[in-house]
């Protein structure tokens, strides 16, 4: 199976990152390992191999119960290591251990996706993991886009610091039913998405064609959007100085899709985060939703298979499929750790072929251990296999975002969630929307040039 990856061959990694201001973050004893005591610059200890470990869920509340799973099945093997799970919303993950990398209490073991890697490593924070790997039965059995994927995305020094679980891919969720009774053809193609939006929606029975990410992380999905109409393949231009994030061919794009906010859409999309909106297109009458594999099993439970497909994204100009990257998710050690040979024992568990079968599943996405990409559960998953086969059949063009930009976590979330919903208010338009967002970015990738040399 073949996982588009992450690749760059221009520029450098930053010295340092934005630390999220404001009133420091409460994170107690009970959230942190040991004494509680580590921060981003200690070196931490190998340990005993036996005892407490802390682990922090990049995604809790979504994936708390599957990591309660696997923690169980991990004790039941370990008797003599304690997993303390503490689950942090997706929101809030990054501000917190941003907050802890500074001020102290980072835990043994994290959840460190591609997007988030560069500005915990240029803090110094995260351990290595080459030479544990190396020794590892897990050595060979990864899929090695997706460790390439997690080299890249670490700030341009090669080194792995996160073990991949999955990789997640973009999907247009739509309801069979309603698209059958109104006659509609599958929305293959954008044409066919804008004519669906618009027939399927009735504001006068609170029936809506379409649910648009206004919240938190809304961008990438905004970005997805453009990419995948203008049909633009690069982020940068040929100099790999500038992004394209703001040429006339995806401000265009950007001003049509912004353009379905309240028209096809309910206004509660404005404030709505992935989970507000999955649960709005599970318990109501909506169309179509874009999301990624990550809540096929929601629609499953709400809906029934029956009732929905979950398709690649749509195909735009010429017949070609665009689409953004979706970051690779893994877990990784603190440096900070006093227990590194329990850390990495988790680990190594939770990364098996027998947990990310379980784990990915339950998840939806495409397991990094190769036995269990090859479990039959992923050909009765439709949208997983679908999308499985749109990265590997050569039928889609990713546009890899800079995750190897320490800031581009920032840039892409906290520094313009805001003004895209200004957007979709029509408080600022599109052109302004993308220009602002191209200079921070050009900014950053000149300064991660300048640090490479």
């Amino acid at each position: 199976m073949k996982i588009s990856i992450l690749r760059n061959s221009t520029g450098g990694r930053r010295a340092s990152v934005a630390v999220a201001l404001g009133a420091v973050l409460a994170l107690t004893a009970t959230a942190c390992g040991d004494d509680g005591s580590g921060a981003g610059g200690d070196e931490g200890a190998e340990g005993s191999g036996k005892g407490k470990i802390v682990f922090w869920d990049n995604n809790g509340g979504v994936r708390t119960e599957i990591w309660k799973e696997v923690i169980a099945d991990f004790e039941k093997a370990n008797p003599d290591i304690d997993v303390q799970y503490v689950g942090i919303a997706s929101t809030e993950y990054q501000s917190k251990v941003d907050t802890a990398i500074q001020g102290g209490g980072l835990p043994d073991v994290g959840g460190i996706s591609a997007s988030m890697l560069a500005g915990f490593a240029a803090q110094g924070a995260l351990e290595t993991l080459d030479f544990r790997l190396a020794k590892s039965p897990l050595n060979g059995k990864l899929n090695e886009d997706m460790i390439e994927s997690m080299r890249a995305a670490g700030g341009g020094d090669d080194k792995l610091y996160s073990i991949p679980t999955s990789a997640n891919n973009g999907v247009l969720y739509y309801r069979t039913d309603l698209f059958e009774k109104a006659g509609l053809e599958e929305p293959t193609t954008w044409d066919r998405f804008y004519e669906a939006a618009e027939k399927l929606t009735d504001k006068g029975k609170n029936e809506f064609g379409y649910t648009i990410r206004g919240g938190a992380g809304s961008i990438a999905q905004a970005l997805d959007a453009m990419y995948g109409q203008s049909g633009i393949t690069s982020f940068w231009d040929a100099s790999g100085k500038k992004t394209t994030v703001n040429d006339p061919k995806n401000v265009e794009a950007l001003e049509k899709y912004a353009a379905l906010f309240k028209k096809v859409t309910p206004a509660a999309d404005l404030n709505n985060d992935f989970t507000k909106m999955v649960a709005q297109w599970d318990s109501g009458t909506i169309g179509m939703l874009n999301h990624n594999l990550g809540s096929y099993q929601d629609h499953v439970k709400a809906l029934t298979a029956e009732k929905f497909r979950g398709i690649p994204q749509p195909i735009g100009p010429g017949g070609k499929r665009v689409q953004v990257s979706n970051p690779v998710d893994g877990v990784g050690m603190f440096k900070s750790s006093k227990n590194k040979d329990a850390a990495w024992k988790f680990i190594e568990f939770a990364t098996s072929a027998q947990s990310s079968s379980k784990f990915n599943e339950s998840a939806g996405q495409v397991p990094a251990h190769t036995d269990a990409a090859k479990d039959e559960w992923i050909s009765k998953a439709e949208p997983t296999k679908l999308a499985a086969e749109a990265l590997s059949d050569g039928s889609t063009t990713i546009v890899q975002l800079p995750y190897y930009l320490p800031d581009w976590n920032t840039i892409s979330k906290a520094d313009n969630e805001p003004n895209f919903q200004k957007v979709l208010l029509g408080d600022m338009s599109a052109k302004d929307f993308l220009d602002t967002m191209a200079e921070q970015l050009n900014e950053a990738q000149a300064e991660w040039q300048e640090q490479r040399g």
